[in-house]
């Protein structure tokens, strides 16, 4: 146990300001941009961009408007993955995990009980096909391990 370990159903000291939750904010900020630079790989045309493009019934000239006019999508998207770095970091610490195993197991459980059933309960109601929920579940398994993986190791 490392010394700054609170049991979770211990909360903490009135008056802590957040700065004190034991959270390293550039390991936020890292875990963050590194979801970003994964989904850049991952949705480019050399792993699942085509196959995603296909999957969403998106033309070729579709899909490149699309990125001319993605910015917004980006900022947001990035904003996103940042407020769930920080959440995975809060948890990480409010439960004390300090070993790369149990920084992998957060992001699957983060994953199996979080994204994953918000993701497939959005495919039952959309009509999209199923290939592309596979590949945005599998960026979204991949960025929570992962940041699980950092978080936990760069305390």
């Amino acid at each position: 146990m490392s010394p700054s370990y609170r049991s979770p159903s211990v909360p903490p000291p009135r008056g802590v300001p957040h700065a004190e939750l034991g959270i390293n904010y550039l390991a936020v900020l890292v875990a963050a941009v590194a979801t970003y630079a994964l989904g850049m790989l991952w949705y480019s045309p050399v792993v699942f961009g085509k196959t995603w493009q296909a999957s969403q019934g998106l033309t070729p000239d579709q899909a490149a408007a699309m990125q001319r006019n993605a910015g917004r999508a980006y900022a947001v998207t990035f904003v996103c993955w940042l407020l769930m770095a920080l959440a995975v970091a809060i948890l990480v610490h409010r439960i004390g995990v300090t070993m790369l195993i149990g920084g992998v197991k957060l992001g699957l459980v983060c994953w199996a009980g979080v994204a994953f059933p918000i993701g497939l309960s959005g495919l039952m109601f959309s009509g999209k096909r199923t290939a592309g929920f596979v590949i945005e579940t599998g960026y979204q398994l991949v960025s929570l391990l992962g940041m699980g993986i950092i978080l936990t190791l760069w305390r």
